[in-house]
């Protein structure tokens, strides 16, 4: 049993890992990097990363399993899931703050899910216990995130961080004073802008999962390849002066280090396999972690202040995270028994074609079930947790 709270980990770990990201990604571009170079590095950095565990863990099965279709698909993941993604959300972050960008980042499950409902690759009984805490989690989870940055309310008193970096303060007070009117507003549209790639990457790989490909270390290598030399082309469209790529040992080079192994390698890594194991909604549900994640490490090492708001909004999203995780767990539970009841009835009444009523039944519960893949779509759930992680 304890195998089922290996995504959860994950999951939880890749969120701390985006906090670091943000904040060190936002000092090297109010230091002056082209948002259009870090994005760069940053996949070519996370595909020379993860290739060894390619090869290592997917050599006999990553490489044969790469046909035309599947390339065409992580084509298109490197195109929203990194080229889009990113370049929008760091183009957003240059003219707005982290804790606003967490906050926009956290529409993101409720565009997932609407994704995946529409396509009907997401359960929703919304006549079901489980369909509606999935529905008022979403909500309540979008509703705390944006209480976050436009209600602060009176300061909470707390102990002065003991680890404070005032490095980092001098650094973005500047850029982060200069911001604001249509910039920032242009920033904050940009970020909304990456959350909708973002999602359409869940979806894809989804996708790819249903169709049998599990090898999520061969194809995230290379998707950040392909995103990596995307973003150079970007780059050089943009500025074609030299002197932008060149890194020395400052917060450029360790934010760079920092978001290509950790924001990228180890989190794309992760992710991959979770939708795998999970599905989109559930990986893209504990995005709202890393606002209070980010709020936590402003107070720890940017010496910010925690407001009403923040506590409120910190309140409502783990709320409304646990709220869709267990509509979530119900329907994987009540899923079964709720196929079995109907192809059941459907055997009685149709006693002289029941071959076809039970395949009708399992075409109709394919629709509206999340994939789960492991070596074979009918594998029970531990049994896919296991071979994804082998």
């Amino acid at each position: 049993m304890g195998k089922d709270y290996w995504p959860a980990i994950a999951m939880v770990l890749v969120q701390l890992g985006f906090a670091g990201m943000n904040v060190v990604s936002k000092l090297a571009l109010d230091a002056g990097m082209s948002p259009y170079v870090l994005t760069s590095y940053r996949n070519l950095i996370a595909a020379a990363f993860i290739a060894p565990l390619a090869l290592i863990f997917e050599r006999r099965s990553g490489m044969t399993m790469i046909t035309k279709k599947v390339l065409l698909q992580i084509f298109f993941s490197s195109i929203f899931g990194a080229t889009l993604n990113q370049v929008l959300y760091f183009v957003g972050l240059k003219t707005t703050t982290p804790t606003v960008a967490c906050a926009l980042s956290n529409t993101l499950p409720a565009l997932t899910f609407i994704m995946a409902a529409a396509l009907k690759m997401e359960a929703w009984r919304p006549n079901t216990p489980a369909g509606q805490a999935k529905v008022v989690g979403t909500v309540v989870c979008v509703g705390g995130s944006m209480i976050m940055p436009f209600y602060k309310g009176p300061l909470l008193k707390v102990w002065a961080s003991p680890i404070h970096w005032r490095f980092a303060e001098h650094t973005s007070a500047a850029p982060a004073a200069a911001a604001g009117g249509h910039a920032a507003v242009l920033g904050d549209i940009l970020i909304i802008g990456s959350c909708v790639a973002w999602a359409v990457w869940f979806i894809i790989q989804s996708k790819m999962s249903s169709e049998g490909f599990s090898a999520p270390y061969t194809s995230t290598t290379i998707m950040c390849l392909m995103a990596g030399v995307q973003c150079g082309g970007i780059s050089a469209a943009m500025d074609r002066s030299v002197a932008v790529w060149k890194l020395g040992f400052d917060i450029r080079l360790y934010s760079v280090l920092y978001i290509g192994i950790v924001g990228s390698g180890i989190a794309f890594a992760l992710m991959s396999w979770c939708i795998q194991v999970r599905g989109p909604l559930y990986v893209s549900m504990f995005s709202p972690l890393l606002l209070v994640v980010v709020a936590i490490v402003g107070w720890g090492i940017l010496g910010e202040k925690i407001h009403v708001g923040s506590a409120i909004g910190s309140a409502l999203i783990v709320a409304g995270l646990y709220m869709v995780l267990w509509g979530k767990g119900r329907e994987e539970m009540d899923g079964p028994a709720f196929d079995d009841d109907e192809e059941a009835a459907m055997g009685a009444g149709l006693n002289k074609k029941q071959g076809t009523a039970t395949t009708a039944s399992n075409d109709r519960g394919a629709i509206i079930s999340l994939p789960v893949i492991g070596p074979a779509t009918t594998a029970p759930k531990h049994d896919a947790t296991r071979n994804g992680n082998n």
